[in-house]
This record gives structure tokens, sequence and C-alpha cells, in this order.
């Protein structure tokens, strides 16, 4: 990476400073992953403030960031439309106990088993999904209500002030460190999107906009235009309500009245909420419905998170510990669905913006989301000034600070298979944007081609000892793509009465392996032969049982072996 990410010691300004540009840019995202789950966006921020509050405060990594995220938000799509969101709501909190399960059983702790080579392609495939998602900020509605890209003045306009914004980050730690480089090119520019609005001739606005600049209003207006123009037949069916003009106008209307700013009350627990009028029952039936999408969103929110907190820990240099971010996580979504919230996971963008703006401590994490909550309270129209070209420009220097720029020329020194898990990750993640199946992925080719390549080391050296005994000394791991190798050591028809295999510089791994040796040792006492098995480790002689007394141990020099575990942290 780039030295976008300097490495600093942890203290309560930087944190605070680094919430509060964290709160600001939190905005837009929990808006946008809203509109992606077909819910409220009142529901995305009180997700943000949940996720982000209680993680920071009961999670596993300090300085990290969560809250509502496209990753979460595409899985409950499908359950939103056709059950309502009633039912999204015990999803997420049984997601929240899916999580929390997990990290009383420590699963956390497997996350340090992803190979460095998937880690780069999602790094590399995530920089490349936060680059494309922004170009939605440069869209206005037509006529119809279909988004489309701006033209003329306001794009180049927004374009100026975005390149402003990113050479603001760039320059100003050059000169102070007093505040963060984000937060004051977002005050600067926001300064300068005020005036331009306010002072800019009506004819520089983007089509069907009253501002020259987008801001975060503006955007939630014209998706929130979109969004009801695209679904206004449909719901004005269900009313029995023909849609006429006349009719999708005012439903139009009405959505943009209802969902067009951010200000709102506190969350109150959504079985108290009026809103919600039909609750889903507690039954067998609800449990099968929403099982699927929970474990889902608790495998997709645990994978995200815990490369994130990975990613985190190799930038400052620190260690995290993944099974009380599983807990951190998993209590977070249950308390967030129980509020009615959409639920979410660590964000990437957004821990990576508070790490370089100083945020190290879990004060960041906790000032981020209570900021975020008093913009939704009491500060909401102030927040909706803000220009979408400050915030953009923020996301794009997170794009030249997450890209590993190093592989573009190093990919030749590396092996092969490291190239092709790097690419597909990538790949993968910026075609599907599913960043969890594509570290699923990922994983499931390192361990292939790791398989593949030990098969081959499996050897032998063969030597007779003056009573004639034929011992075979094996080398390299027995497992099952080896068995075919182990195997075609043996000469079972021609070697000597009295065969010895020793397995001092061999490990048995599977079952695979096992039955390998149970098959060789029926083919000599078959033949009458008699075969010594040396060296063998304690759980290998417990389970070869077909080998009876054929099986010569030597307890001295048997092997004892030691797993990794969280407490090495």
């Amino acid at each position: 990476m780039l030295n976008f990410f300097r490495k600093r010691s942890a203290n309560l300004k930087d944190d605070l400073l680094s919430g509060l540009t964290v709160a600001l840019a939190l905005v837009p995202e929990a808006i946008a992953f809203a509109f992606v789950a077909g819910v409220s966006p009142i529901i995305g921020l009180y997700s943000a403030f949940f996720m982000g509050l209680l993680t920071a405060i009961f999670g596993g990594r300090p300085g990290m960031i969560s809250g509502a995220t496209g990753a979460m938000a595409v899985v409950v799509v499908t359950l939103v439309a056709d059950k309502g969101v009633e039912y999204l709501f015990p999803t997420v909190i049984l997601c929240g106990i899916i999580q929390m399960l997990a990290g009383v059983g420590k699963l956390g702790q497997f996350i340090r088993m992803v190979p460095h080579s998937v880690m780069l392609g999602f790094v590399n495939g995530l920089a490349i999904v936060i680059f494309m998602a922004q170009f939605g900020s440069f869209n206005t509605v037509d006529d119809a209500g279909d988004l489309v890209r701006m033209s003329g003045p306001a794009l180049w306009i927004m374009g100026v002030l975005v390149a402003l914004t990113m050479a603001i980050i760039w320059l100003l730690p050059k000169f102070t460190r007093a505040i963060p480089a984000s937060l004051a090119a977002i005050l600067v520019v926001t300064g300068l999107s005020i005036a331009v609005n306010k002072m800019g001739p009506e004819s520089w606005a983007a089509q069907n906009q009253d501002n020259v600049l987008l801001t975060v209003g503006d955007m939630l207006k014209t998706n929130t235009i979109a969004k009801a123009t695209d679904e206004a037949p449909e719901e004005l069916k269900k009313d029995g309500v023909e849609a006429t003009p006349e009719a999708v106008s005012a439903y139009i209307e009405s959505e943009v009245a209802d969902n067009s700013g951010i200000a709102a009350g506190l969350p109150t627990l959504f079985f108290l909420d009026e809103k919600y009028e039909v609750l889903p029952p507690m039954t067998l039936e609800t449990l099968w419905i929403i099982l699927p999408f929970a474990l889902t969103m608790a495998g997709v929110g645990l994978i995200e998170s815990l490369m994130t907190l990975t990613l985190i820990d190799e930038i400052t240099e620190t260690r995290g510990h993944g099974n009380r971010e599983c807990l951190g996580q998993g209590l977070a979504n249950t308390v967030c669905g129980l509020f009615g919230g959409m639920g979410g996971c660590a964000m990437i963008g957004q821990s990576l913006i508070n790490v370089n703006s100083g945020g190290r401590g879990r004060a960041s994490g906790i000032t981020a989301a209570v900021c975020l909550l008093l913009f939704v309270l009491v500060l909401a129209p102030w927040i909706e000034m803000i220009p979408m070209a400050a915030l953009v420009g923020v996301m794009f220097m997170v794009v030249i600070g997450t890209f590993e720029w190093a592989t573009l020329h190093t990919w030749k020194k590396i092996p092969k298979s490291d190239v092709l898990v790097m690419v597909t990750v990538a790949g993968y993640t910026v075609i599907a944007h599913d960043l969890a199946t594509a570290v699923i992925i990922g994983v499931i080719i390192s361990a292939l081609v790791f398989a593949w390549q030990h098969a081959t080391h499996l050897g032998a050296e063969e030597y007779e000892n003056e009573q004639g005994s034929k011992t075979y000394q094996l080398h390299g791991p027995l497992f099952f793509a080896s068995v075919q190798s182990f195997k075609d050591l043996f000469d079972p028809k021609n070697d000597p009465d009295d065969v010895v295999i020793d397995f001092y510089f061999t490990r048995v791994y599977d079952q695979s392996g096992l039955e390998a040796i149970n098959g060789i040792a029926e083919k000599y006492r078959a033949l009458g032969k008699k075969l010594h098995l040396t060296h063998l480790s304690p759980e290998c002689r417990k389970l070869l049982d077909k080998a009876g007394d054929m099986v010569e141990v030597n307890l001295s020099e048997d092997p004892q072996y030691h797993v990794a575990t969280e407490r090495l942290g």
C-alpha cells in the first residue's frame, strides 16, 4: 500500500476527530445500503448506529468500524420483497445468535488460515468495488424517474471539488496533523459547495436538481424518486388503485415526503412500533422461513468482519481477537434486530477512513456511532447540506490507499497458483460484489493447489538389514491426495517376509491415509508376510485397528503435535 495509512499511536483527540469523520462518511453509505435492501433509509441509519456502537465496545478490534453493509443487504432483498420488512427483524436477531455461538465455539481463529494471496485478491477487489460504487453519486433523475448520469457544468464542478478533496487529504498531513485531513477536506469543500449552490446560476444545475452541487439530501431525494417510480405500479395495484400518471405522481410525492430526509426520533423495539401492524408469528414455520437467510447473513457478516480485522491488524501492526469479534458482531446484530434494524458487519472503507484519520482506540467507533445518532436526532438539516463531491473524494483516497499496487509488478515473481488465486478472488468480488463467497472460493483453490503440490512430495528410502528385513523410510505427508503415491511405493509380492514401514519423517493427516495403511497391511497379511509400522503418532495407532498385532510402536520417539490458538494473541 501507499504511505496512506501512517503508523500512529492511539490518543483520545485523534479518536474523537476520526470518529466524527467516519460518521459523516457513514450517512450516504447507510442510506444507499438501505435502498439495496428495500427498507427505509432511517432503518439503515439506525442499523449503522447500533452496529457501530456495540462492536466498538464489545468487539475484538479497536479502531474497526461496523455498520449497515451492502454484503448483508443483498442477502435479505428477497426476504423483504416476498415477506415484508417485518420478517427482516427476527432474521437479524437469529443471525446475531448464530454469530455469538460461532464466537463461543472459537471459530474466529480460523481466519488465520486465509492465505496471503486470498487477502491480496480480497483487498484489490474491494478497492475496485469501492471505486465503482462512487460513480452512483454522479447520478440524477430524468423526467421518467430513471437514474441517469449528470452532464454539463454540474458534472465538471463536482469533478473539480472531488479532485480538491483528494488534494487536501494528500497535502494537509505534510503541514499539520492537528486535524484529520479527511475531516478538513469535508469541511472546506462543504463551505465551497454552500457558496456555489447559493451563488451559481440555476442553468448550471443537473437535470431535475435544485442545487448545482449535489448534496446528501439531494442524493437521498434522487434515489427515493427512482425507487418510488420503479415500484409505484406494483404498490398501487396492491392497494387496488389504477396506475394512472396522476396516481403514480401522487405516490412518488408521498414517498419523497416520507423518506427524503434523515431526521427521525429515537429507535424503539420493533414489536412496540406502531408502523409494523402485522408481526410474523413465533412458530416453526417462521423459523424455517428465516433460518436460511439468517445463516447466510451470519456467514457473510463474520467472513467480511474477520477479513477486515486481519487487514486492520496488518496496517496497525497490532492483533485483534477473532473470537471476541464474533461475539461482538453477534450481540450488535441481535440488539439491532430488536430495535428494527437491518443488521450489518464491519465496513472496510469506513474502517480505513478511521485508521487513516488517526483512529486507533474504541473511542473512535463509539464517537462515530454517537455522532451518527445525533445527526438523525438534531443535526439532519446540516448533514443534508454536505456535498457528495467531498465524500466521493474521501472514498477515492481510500481506494488509492487500499489497493496493493505492488501486485502489479510482482506477479511475475510469485507462483502462478498465487496469481490465479488473487485474480479469481478480485474478479469474483468485482463481478458478483460478494466478498464472502470470493474469500471462500480463494481458500478452496489455495487448498486444492496445496494438496496437489504436496501429493507429489511423498517418497521412500529402501534398505535391507543383515537379517533380511526390508525397511521403507517414508518422507512427506500422507493424506487423501498422496494415497496413490503411497500405494505405488510398495511391492508386497517381491518383498521379503519381514517388512518395516518407518513413519519417523511422515505425518498421517486423515482417514484416507489410515485406510491406505490398512490396505497395505492387509496385502502383506494375505501373502503371509509380517509388516511392522514404526514411529506412528498416538492418534494413528488408535485408529489402525485392522493392523492388529502387526503394529510395532516406539512410545519414546512418537512425535507430539500442537495447534496454535487465540491465546497466542
